[in-house]
């Protein structure tokens, strides 16, 4: 039964600590608008989008103002292109993603995710085709965002596409120059990446899944900060009961939402995301949770516990709240995105090393990371290999979405704007070359633990 308090608590939850449902995503299958046509593939997904979207920025709207719920982002992901356009006879598919972007302004949302490819065992014609796509892609679009799942702990880490991946990251950020390298903002990098996720930019609709259905992200950093400001001298037992507690109740403010939203646009409901996304904003940090936890500032020994504890809390407070998670799930670590993780670049505590580390127990992987100009190909590669090895032998989804900024040197700061923020460049290991390691290429093989049947 709900209670005045619940109610109260929930509102103070919004008002002083930045509750939000960070997005309401629509999948959508694109597999029945296959054709050999480029044109006439085009005109289907266009067609599919903007038919099936049609009410989802206005439904969202409806709900925010209807429970007093801010809703940031309506998106809407769709089956990678890679296989939904490979009957098109074309060496590109740049004017899919253009019609991505079309349909997705025309219906409203803000951005539009699956322009991408599922390459952890191979690739097929379509695959190549889509990844030679990639840069100009993310260069004549504004709201289309692009991620390839290269790894699995099934089948092991395809460096193929490891090794290709540190050039197309290279040539969208060149092109896409004179905004500081923001195509590369749109780009992700999976290992055992989930089909269900409603977080851009690795959204994209999973081939297991319904035509249409409806996943929710919520978020809440602030809300969990808040319960902690009072466990001053707890010992972490406490600690985690209080942020389980605490997850469940923002968990249950994203079932409501997801719920309804399914039920007025007639769309099966998917899965509840119940990650901690934080924003730019003050107030809204994964890092000052960490901080709260008593570290003097994130990046500093103890900071990896710190945020295994709290993901695991999370999770557990969640899965109580809701049948239906999935997505990612847990804390995010995006550093442009959070203006504690921001503050402890800046100020040296937080190295590219160290949040690789935190990576083997947070939701994802490094995350919105801004480097300078200079770094090779063969050094993004690495990086981008390293995420996927802690991936696949760990049996979790990692990713990197990593911006090499043209002209930029350690030291300064970039902005990228909204919900991407800004952040100064991190130093590299960039003297050294992995250039032989990455270009011998093949299969890393699957590790042990994928012999699971």
């Amino acid at each position: 039964m709900i209670t005045i308090e619940d109610i109260l608590e929930t509102n103070r939850m919004i008002t002083e600590n930045k509750l939000d449902v960070r997005t309401i995503t629509m999948g959508i299958s694109l597999r029945d608008c296959a054709h050999p046509n480029l044109e006439s593939f085009c005109r289907n997904v266009y067609d599919k989008i903007t038919k099936s979207a049609e009410f989802l920025v206005k439904t969202g709207e409806e709900i925010e103002s209807e429970y007093g719920v801010p809703i940031i982002n309506k998106r809407i992901s769709v089956t990678p292109i890679a296989i939904a356009a490979e009957a098109c006879k074309t060496d590109s598919y740049v004017p899919v993603a253009e019609t991505l972007d079309r349909a997705a302004k025309e219906v409203g949302v803000n951005f539009i995710g699956g322009f991408g490819a599922l390459v952890e065992k191979g690739f097929t014609h379509g695959d190549r085709i889509l990844l030679e796509s990639i840069p100009q892609a993310l260069a004549t679009t504004d709201i289309v965002c692009s991620s390839v799942n290269l790894a699995s702990t099934k089948a092991g880490i395809n460096m193929d596409c490891v090794r290709e991946a540190g050039e197309i990251i290279k040539r969208t950020a060149e092109l896409t120059r004179d905004r500081q390298g923001i195509g590369c903002a749109k780009l992700v990098f999976f290992a055992n990446a989930p089909g269900d996720n409603p977080f851009m930019g690795g959204a994209f609709h999973g081939v297991s899944e319904a035509d249409t259905v409806i996943n929710v992200g919520v978020s809440g950093p602030g809300v969990v900060k808040h319960a902690l400001e009072d466990m001053k001298g707890a010992n972490f037992t406490e600690v985690a009961e209080t942020i389980k507690k605490t997850a469940f109740k923002i968990t249950r403010v994203g079932q409501l939402v997801a719920r309804e939203a399914a039920k007025r646009l007639g769309v099966p409901f998917g899965i509840i995301d119940l990650s901690l996304a934080p924003t730019p904003a003050i107030g809204d940090s994964v890092a000052r949770i960490l901080e709260e936890l008593g570290l003097e500032a994130c990046g500093i020994p103890g900071t990896t516990a710190a945020l295994a504890l709290l993901n695991d809390a999370v999770k557990k407070g969640g899965l109580m709240a809701s049948s239906h998670v999935g997505g990612l799930s847990g804390a995010f670590i995006p550093v442009s995105e959070d203006e504690g993780m921001i503050a402890a670049v800046t100020e040296g505590s937080l190295s590219i090393e160290k949040l690789e580390a935190m990576t083997c127990v947070c939701s994802v992987g490094l995350d919105m990371i801004a480097v300078s100009g200079d770094v090779s190909a063969a050094t993004l590669s690495g990086i981008i290999a390293d995420e996927a090895a802690i991936g696949v032998v760990n049996n979790k989804t990692t990713a990197v979405r990593i911006i090499p900024v043209p002209g930029a040197k350690v030291g300064d700061s970039v902005e990228f704007g909204g919900l991407l923020g800004h952040c100064p460049v991190i130093p590299v290991r960039n003297d050294r070359s992995s250039e032989a390691f990455i270009a011998r290429g093949g299969r890393i093989p699957a590790p042990l633990r994928s012999l699971t049947n």
